[in-house]
């Protein structure tokens, strides 16, 4: 897998958040199974509660288009007009991966398109409740 370019794809994700009141920005680039590349970008409300992260964001799109297989995601986080750093997945956003991602699928945390950690979705979420646990 070509972690830059799915990298690059989430930091340009970042640049169309909607981010008024956080000043956070927050982009996702999520990888199907076949190779294609949905994005997403945080899209906040002043309402707050109805804000939609960019992880969920790029899930939402695949799965609204079909995809239901995915290998990685990549997510990059910063300020508006900071300092880049490590921006891990919410709780809430951990959880709607564990719907589709496989354990072993790779997670991407994005400074720059150089400067990353990958870990498996596994790492991030080790005892996440799922589907299996409702049997």
């Amino acid at each position: 897998m070509d972690y830059e370019n799915l990298a690059q794809a989430a930091l340009d994700a970042r640049e169309k958040s909607y981010s008024p009141y956080s000043n956070f920005q927050v982009g996702a680039a999520l990888l199907t199974k076949n190779g294609k590349i949905y994005t997403g970008c945080n899209i906040e409300s002043a309402a707050y509660s109805p804000t939609n992260c960019a992880e969920r964001t790029a899930l939402f799109k695949a799965v609204s288009e079909g995809e239901r297989e995915f290998t990685a995601i990549a997510i990059a986080g910063a300020p508006q007009n900071g300092t880049p750093q490590y921006c891990y997945p919410c709780g809430v956003c951990r959880q709607m991966l564990n719907e589709f991602l496989p354990q072993n699928a790779t997670v991407i945390i994005v400074k720059t398109a150089t400067d990353y950690k990958a870990h498996t979705f596994s790492e991030l979420l080790p005892f996440g409740f799922g589907a299996e646990n409702l049997d």
